[in-house]
């Protein structure tokens, strides 16, 4: 055993390795160095003071505390928070629209304009969150090369609910009136009922005659939903 004063010092007093070991309460391993470090300093202790020996001691064990407290294993566990989707308070409403375009029809050329508009004042529909949304109002324009108003009429859902089910009546809004073509007599646009932010409406074709008169059906070609019975009427 291995002491760090000589037991015939000066004082008389023995600092024995044992003991400090036993007293500090520090692991094996670093019981080790500390021994070892204990029998290469020991001649060099016994040519202290009493008060310099004391001083070295102390910062033996310190030095060995933080060795030990150093190689702690780190916790690397990481901690995220859940996301919490937050519902917006505020209705959600589309963007304005506009499209003007002239257009060759029955030998005369004609301007046709949509134009599309947000309205607070028409019922609002809910999706399974609750969320609002503001239903749409269009206006379709068609004007003769003089300037002169041809066609002019506003359009809501209401105008095709007796073209759609139950559930787009209630959860539906108008998101799209366009124009698509001239067909002989006809110009022809196409419009959609669906539900908001989503893939699923139901199509529509308008046509207007050079009459003025409207007719409007189901456009089977496009409608992936549960088709009504094929219809055409004037409105």
């Amino acid at each position: 055993m291995f002491g760090l004063v000589s037991p015939h010092s000066e004082t008389g007093m023995v600092l024995n390795s044992k003991e400090i070991l036993r007293t500090t309460k520090i692991s094996r391993r670093d019981g080790g160095i500390f021994l070892f470090f204990s029998y290469l300093c020991g001649g060099i202790l016994n040519e202290m003071t009493m008060s310099t020996k004391i001083v070295c001691v102390a910062l033996l064990v310190l030095t060995i505390g933080l060795t030990a407290c150093g190689g702690k294993k780190k916790n690397e566990d990481i901690i995220t928070q859940r996301v919490v989707e937050v519902q917006s308070n505020e209705p959600v409403r589309m963007q304005e629209y506009h499209d003007e375009r002239d257009v060759n029809w029955i030998g005369k050329r004609y301007r046709v304009t949509v134009d599309r508009q947000p309205c607070d004042t028409l019922p609002m529909v809910k999706d399974e969150r609750g969320q609002k949304y503001v239903d749409n109002v269009f206006q379709v324009t068609v004007s003769r090369a003089d300037g002169s108003v041809f066609f002019n009429r506003k359009f809501v859902k209401s105008n095709f609910s007796q073209y759609v089910n139950d559930d787009y009546r209630q959860t539906g809004i108008l998101e799209g009136i366009v124009f698509d073509k001239a067909d002989g007599d006809w110009l022809v646009f196409g419009a959609s009922v669906g539900h908001p932010q989503t893939d699923e409406y139901i199509p529509l074709v308008i046509r207007l005659s050079r009459m003025g008169v409207l007719e409007v059906r189901q456009d089977q070609e496009m409608d992936t939903t549960n088709p009504q019975q094929d219809q055409e009427e004037e409105i």
